[in-house]
């Protein structure tokens, strides 16, 4: 395995900065790009995902890492359940709910493959389960 030097070297930043372009996409058209509270909120969501990976890295702890992976895949969670929303509310087709469905279970897979390798280096105190 590669050492990761950047927190853009991490394939679950990677997958959530597409996953980020895609929403933002999607939220700025048509009816959603009106709903202004679902819109900011599901772009926040998003955001959480990839500030949360960076900010984590960046902190140099394997503990704190762990903690801002959580918050990131829950993140993730939140911009899922949102999705159901945009599709209740036709703001999104089936299409593009299946097509970003994918993308944000990808999402969160990484992280939790991630939070699995990362835990594997904390002392056995500090694991979880």
């Amino acid at each position: 395995m590669a050492t990761i030097q950047n927190f853009e070297d991490i394939e679950a930043w990677q997958k959530a900065r597409e996953l980020t372009r895609a929403i933002y996409a999607c939220s700025g058209k048509g009816a959603f790009a009106k709903d202004f509270a679902l819109r900011d909120q599901i772009r926040r969501a998003v955001i959480s995902i990839m500030s949360n990976i960076s900010e984590g890295f960046e902190r140099g702890g394997s503990a704190e890492f762990s903690q801002f992976l959580s918050i990131a895949k829950g993140s993730a969670g939140e911009v899922e359940s949102q999705l159901y929303i945009a599709l209740d509310q036709r703001y999104i087709t089936e299409g593009e709910f299946d097509s970003l469905l994918t993308i944000v279970s990808s999402t969160k897979k990484l992280i939790s493959g991630f939070m699995n390798r990362n835990s594997e280096r904390l002392p056995r105190c500090l694991r979880r389960g």
